[in-house]
């Protein structure tokens, strides 16, 4: 059984999909305009966090992740300018080449940290004939008006327009600046862009195609909409993003969406909290905007950074810090040093009814914290309780596998390294050393294996030999 917060309704509800077992999800892709940082990583790991405790429990999961490769503003609220434009403009490069570059660098990130891939990563460049149909049925369904510049979506003819918000459309308009809304001729300052004109401000916009409006391209918030309906169906399950998306683009794929289909949109709203560094939000100008990449280069991998993630639930905000970051590395080399140990003993010893009592407990406290609204630290808490414990090593090792379901630490992949029998057998000399309490010998040993690039790592369950980076 599971329950997760809803957006919607403000509250933790018991999950019951529309066709079980079967539970549609969607989540936001990237705007593949740069680098995505470690606060968008957080939110696609937390995603796949949920996605995989959907699937532990026994849920058949059709996901669908978007690709935004056009149409995303720099202001979410159709100011500025198409990002993908004002990348190329920094890199001098095509918008197609930028988006080309920093799709391929996105799935590379995908596969580094671990994340499930997506059934479908649609792009909206893809689907240009399927945004223009959905248009043109809400122009039929009088939603929609044009100006010179753009078509818009009317809000004030959707009357529960604010509903995941909480914010009347009053509110809304009147606490707009108007001096960010670039086109006078909007009815509404919360009024949203469906498609933009190759005009004005656009004439020089690089990605364009010809519709019944003229030459334009598409907004970024109708694309989320046709690409979740076409391979999810009008209503979906859950649908995952960054809480910044609330007020603003998920709002509107609530309204057009129910506006063209008259059916619910989304079930659940599954959103994640932002990531600060340093009790700051991440920024280029503060220098503490971070990649995957700037964290590797400082010895950091991506599964301890995974395991990182895992330490904070997905509402509540995290802090950054290289000293955490620096500890979830140390974490995860304990980790993987003890799965190694484990993975030497392999005699199954007879359990005892303690011991199979142990074990059902640890597996119902893991599955009870994740399915009380994906409480990720108590199921981490639950992992470290497990392997201080008393139970057969080879239990741990079956309990590790299976937490690894969800964790997606990559343990059941972690093998020793091929080592020079010559470091071996120093290794066992310096243990024997060390078991008659000869330390100087032990210490000498040591120096030894150092010298020849490798180092042994102590522990309670035994010692590990490691290459030395």
């Amino acid at each position: 059984m599971m329950y997760l917060y809803n957006t919607l309704t403000r509250k933790i509800e018991k999950f019951v999909p529309l066709n079980p077992p079967k539970v549609t999800l969607y989540t936001c892709g990237p705007t593949v305009y740069d680098y995505p940082h470690i606060g968008n990583i957080r939110s696609f790991t937390n995603n796949d966090f949920l996605k995989r405790t959907l699937i532990y429990f026994g849920y058949q999961v059709t996901h669908v992740m978007n690709i935004t490769d056009v149409g995303h503003l720099t202001g979410d609220n159709d100011s500025g300018e198409d990002k993908l434009e004002k990348g190329a403009r920094s890199t001098g490069k095509t918008v197609w080449d930028v988006a080309r570059y920093y799709t391929d660098y996105f799935f590379s990130v995908l596969k580094k940290m671990n994340i499930l891939p997506a059934d479908f990563f649609p792009k909206a460049t893809e689907h240009i004939k399927e945004i223009i149909d959905l248009i043109k049925k809400l122009e039929d369904k009088g939603y929609v008006y044009q100006t010179p510049e753009a078509l818009y979506f009317d809000v004030s003819r959707f009357k529960t327009y604010g509903q995941l918000s909480s914010q009347k459309i009053s509110e809304k308009i009147s606490g707009a600046r108007e001096e960010v809304y670039i086109d006078p001729h909007k009815k509404n300052p919360a009024d949203f862009a469906l498609w933009f004109k190759k005009v004005g401000r656009f004439k020089n916009h690089q990605m364009h195609w010809p519709s019944p409006w003229g030459d334009g391209f598409p907004g970024w918030h109708i694309e989320c909409s046709v690409m979740s309906m076409k391979y999810l169906g009008s209503t979906i399950d859950i649908h995952a993003g960054g809480i910044d998306h609330i007020p603003i683009h998920h709002e509107n794929e609530i309204a057009q969406s129910e506006a063209a289909s008259g059916q619910k949109f989304v079930r659940f709203w599954f959103h994640n909290q932002f990531l600060l560094v340093d009790n700051q939000k991440m920024s280029k100008s503060l220098g503490n905007y971070y990649t995957l990449d700037d964290l590797q280069k400082k010895g950091i991998e991506p599964m301890a950074l995974r395991l990182l993630f895992l330490q904070s639930h997905y509402r509540q905000i995290m802090n950054f810090t290289w000293q955490s970051v620096k500890a979830a590395q140390e974490a995860y080399n304990n980790l993987k040093n003890f799965v190694l140990t484990l993975k030497k003993q392999k005699e199954r010893t007879s359990l005892s009814q303690e011991k199979m009592a142990k074990i059902n407990n640890f597996l119902s406290q893991f599955e009870e914290a994740l399915g009380n609204d994906l409480q990720t630290p108590k199921a981490l808490a639950v992992m470290w309780s497990m392997i201080k414990s008393n139970i057969p090593s080879t239990d741990k090792l079956d309990l590790l596998f299976t937490f690894d379901r969800v964790f997606g630490l990559r343990l059941n992949e972690i093998t020793e390294e091929e080592i020079p029998e010559t470091v071996i057998n120093l290794a066992k000399e310096r243990e024997k050393a060390r078991k008659t309490a000869d330390f100087k010998k032990a210490d000498r040993l040591r120096e030894k294996i150092n010298q020849l690039g490798y180092r042994v790592e102590d522990s309670n369950q035994g010692y590990i030999i490691k290459k030395n980076n």
